[in-house]
């Protein structure tokens, strides 16, 4: 939670933007690549889509890319925005974020990976981690992908929910 004080003195305990990203690769059609988690950080040693908090000045597609690019080393370019997930009761979540999931496609060769990715790894969409090796809801967000890659509902997804 971020707190907040307003101009008129008072204050507020507010809501991040987080993004994150089902990145594929025309290459490799079928897998996706997943990204390990650090010690330090939340959720650590368990497998999760790339992401990360919204900068100031910056689009979700703006900080999706980035932060694919710190995370993995690869440059992507968006595909189509997935998932919006802006329910405060979120599993395995305290911060109550409010997420942008995107698809994006690799574009570039990898370069090095920043210190909050301890593996990164290609997996074919019907071996991925188990749900308990997921932080946060990321393993219901690729399942999602899944089921939108069978079904080509309209997108995104918002709390669950195919709009109509």
């Amino acid at each position: 939670m971020i707190k907040c004080e307003f101009e008129d003195g008072g204050k507020a305990t507010l809501r991040h933007v987080t993004i994150s990203a089902v990145i594929i690769d025309a290459q490799q059609p079928g897998k996706v690549l997943l990204a390990k988690r650090a010690a330090f950080l939340k959720n650590p040693g368990k497998w999760c889509l790339p992401g990360g908090y919204l900068d100031r000045d910056e689009t979700t597609s703006e900080g999706v890319c980035r932060e694919v690019f710190e995370e993995t080393g690869y440059t992507v370019k968006i595909v189509l925005l997935l998932r919006l997930i802006d329910q405060p009761t979120r599993p395995k979540e305290d911060r109550q974020n409010v997420e942008f999931s995107y698809i994006v496609e690799v574009v570039g060769q990898p370069g090095r990976m920043d210190k909050e990715t301890t593996e990164l790894r290609w997996f074919d969409l019907d071996t991925v981690p188990e749900e308990k090796d997921w932080a946060y809801d990321h393993g219901e967000t690729l399942s999602w992908y899944k089921k939108y890659l069978k079904e080509k509902f309209k997108l995104p997804v918002v709390n669950n929910a195919v709009l109509t």
